[in-house]
């Protein structure tokens, strides 16, 4: 008889602490994305799409593509995308489109020169900033004082210059123009992560941003 209660109660107990152990141990680290990064999947391509822009309403920026770095032992990848800032640039000079170029900031040793095929003409301005180009230049009074309503944006740290001042270019009610063969980073990563990152955030930015080739933009 004594057996018996003894095992009742201690069933009473079990049962008890197996519904109290939960609340009273730390909960396990829910899954994050590091320890699930190896199973996440590329999502697809972006859409490229063809565009027409006015050219007394658009910008080209070229940003970023020092003379210094934009180079084979510095930014491979950066390399090719000369010949088509080129063409862009060529093409806009011939339409009388605003140029305007990036530089590091004032205070910086980092250079500040274009590569040479890109070397600015006599009128083109310089602003000369962080990352992005917007912060504390006169980049939005010149886009404003020449009527800009839309930016081409070009360079190298797609990652960085270029997604960022895509960014607040778009913020501020710029329509923003993103040729990806235009662009270029340290590693392909970098940029398929800038290409996703602005046709897929949510908002103002996506809404705002074209992505398109550097051949597919036609300059009126």
């Amino acid at each position: 008889m004594m057996q018996s209660c003894l095992v009742r109660h201690l069933s009473r107990a079990v049962c008890t602490a197996a519904l109290i152990l939960p609340f009273c141990l730390p909960a396990a680290h829910a899954q994050s994305i590091v320890d699930g990064w190896t199973a996440v999947a590329v999502p697809p391509a972006p859409q490229l799409l063809p565009v027409t822009v006015e050219s007394g309403q658009t910008a080209l920026l070229i940003l970023d593509m020092y003379a210094r770095t934009c180079i084979t032992s510095e930014r491979p990848r950066c390399v090719p995308t000369i010949a088509r800032v080129k063409r862009l640039l060529t093409e806009a000079r011939a339409k009388k489109m605003l140029v305007v170029y990036s530089g590091s900031p004032p205070a910086s040793t980092a250079p500040s020169t274009p590569v040479e095929p890109l070397t600015p003409i006599e009128g083109e301005q310089t602003v000369r900033g962080v990352v992005d180009k917007f912060m504390d230049t006169d980049l939005a009074k010149i886009l404003a004082a020449g009527g800009i309503k839309t930016v081409i944006i070009v360079g190298t740290s797609a990652d960085g210059t270029v997604l960022y001042t895509s960014s607040h270019a778009a913020l501020n009610n710029l329509k923003v123009i993103v040729p990806v063969d235009a662009i270029s980073s340290i590693d392909p990563f970098s940029e398929l992560y800038t290409v996703w990152h602005l046709k897929n955030t949510v908002g103002q930015v996506s809404r705002q941003v074209t992505l398109t080739n550097a051949a597919m933009i036609t300059i009126k």
